[in-house]
């Protein structure tokens, strides 16, 4: 077995030992301390004496990828793990292997193809950054100018409520906002469960004639997250208690376009419309969640879910009657609705 060692380091020590030797000292001696059979020494003293004792560097296994096939294996990654069958963008090392056996018939251990990514593709592990995508303000322009005010004729000409709907979360894990404190004493929240959170659904509601404006909102008993059916029983219970044709605006997520929502729109004299894409801006309804979550709530850490439901719907109630305030979230929309 070959010893543990570069190859200039076995050299050295090969020629230390021929030249101990030569000095008169014991064989069996040498070969003890150094770890070796006395052959091994005869075979340097030979070596030696030929003028070849230089050691062979250990050039390891041939490598099964080119660097053609990392440059390719690059390109391929780049591609995304989504591109290659799988539903979300992670590279692990496992994942990769199978990318590198289904290309080029080659089956690494993950630990090995994780040697490749860092030495050979100059790939590292990293945590990604999330990054909101931009909206397409031309379209957004153009569908407030445009469309909007076509929406709100028609929305008068049936004698219809406009109702902007959006739905929100409040978790036990505050929203967290700089506040004073003594110097070199940063303030502390105790989370009883950063995850537990409560689904709310609200709506603002305009007038057909006199243009007033209403709140209304719901969480669901069981906390849980709200789905297609339940946004739509939401918006049948708001239908029934404004006994009015309404035209719905929210945003294009696809519990807003399931079938409870289609046998709603069938069956009733409820019209949907859907905002332009990625535009929370341009909702109405988004204003509840700012004003009560950044305005009202922010570093607040209740015990359980059963007060934060308490605060969160004590605030909405009390929002309810500040019609000044509901009309303030449709002026920063810039949306040209007369109030």
């Amino acid at each position: 077995m070959r010893p543990i060692g570069s190859a200039e380091e076995l050299e050295r020590r090969r020629t230390r030992a021929v030249e101990l030797l030569e000095e008169g000292v014991s064989g069996k001696l040498l070969a003890r301390v150094l770890g070796v059979s006395p052959s091994s020494l005869s075979r340097w003293r030979r070596l030696a004496d030929a003028g070849a004792l230089e050691a062979k560097p250990n050039l390891g296994p041939k490598q099964q990828l080119t660097d053609e096939d990392c440059e390719e294996l690059k390109e391929l990654l780049l591609e995304g793990a989504t591109a290659h069958g799988w539903h979300n963008n992670l590279w692990t090392a496992a994942r990769v292997g199978e990318v590198i056996y289904r290309h080029f018939g080659v089956k690494y251990h993950p630990a090995h193809v994780s040697r490749v990514l860092r030495n050979r593709l100059d790939w590292t592990s990293q945590k990604p950054a999330c990054q909101r995508r931009d909206p397409d303000d031309a379209a957004i322009g153009t569908w407030a100018s445009e469309r909007f005010p076509e929406i709100v004729r028609d929305a008068e000409a049936r004698g219809a409520y406009l109702v902007f709907v959006d739905e929100s979360g409040f978790m036990l894990e505050p929203t967290v906002r700089r506040t004073y404190a003594p110097r070199g004493k940063t303030p502390v929240h105790q989370i009883s469960d950063p995850h537990a959170r409560l689904s709310v659904i609200g709506a603002i509601t305009v007038s057909p004639r006199r243009k007033r404006l209403g709140l209304a909102y719901h969480i669901l008993p069981d906390n849980a997250n709200f789905r297609g059916p339940s946004v739509g029983r939401f918006v049948r219970t708001l239908h029934m208690r404004l006994s009015a044709p309404m035209t719905v605006l929210w945003d294009q997520i696809p519990i807003h376009s399931c079938k409870a929502i289609e046998q709603l729109i069938e069956a009733s004299d409820v019209a949907v419309e859907p905002l332009p894409a990625y535009a929370p801006k341009i909702n109405p309804a988004d204003g509840i969640w700012r004003y009560v979550k950044y305005g009202r709530l922010t570093n607040y850490t209740p015990a359980d879910l059963a007060l934060l439901r308490r605060t969160v719907t004590a605030e909405l109630d009390q929002l309810r009657g500040r019609e000044d305030l509901l009309a303030s979230f449709i002026r920063f929309t810039r949306l040209p609705l007369a109030l």
